[in-house]
């Protein structure tokens, strides 16, 4: 089992930038790859960014590419996601989740990640 908290979102003007963090607690989440996903108002959940287990792998969502960054410490059990030249459209709550995985894949496909925070609130002002 994974426990995940996720912090560092907040209210930012557009072009700002944040850094989100995901924390975890539990067995072995260095062996696990972990996603960033985002959902709006009135939206279904995306894909934001993976990272598999080592952190030589990612993937970001083409809508971030050049802006967002994911990487992890996994001597802190920290996965973060820096947010850069934020947009408007960028507003969500910010989710992160885990699956234990020994690919070099980072998944991002959301329903293959059966764990979890409760997210964190970016809004972006115009």
């Amino acid at each position: 089992q994974v426990q995940l908290v996720e912090s560092g979102g907040g209210l930012v003007q557009a072009g700002g930038s944040l850094r989100l963090s995901c924390a975890a607690s539990g067995r072995s989440f260095s062996s696990c790859a972990v996603g960033w996903f985002r959902q709006a108002p009135g939206k279904e959940r995306e894909f934001v960014a993976a990272i598999n287990w080592s952190g030589r792998n990612t993937n970001h969502a083409d809508s971030v590419k050049g802006r967002f960054t994911i990487s992890r410490d996994n001597a802190k059990n920290t996965v973060y996601l820096q947010v850069n030249s934020l947009k408007p459209e960028d507003t969500a709550v910010y989710y992160c989740a885990a699956k234990y995985s020994s690919s070099s894949y980072a998944t991002t496909t959301e329903n293959e990640y059966p764990y979890w925070g409760r997210g964190t609130q970016v809004t972006v002002s115009s």
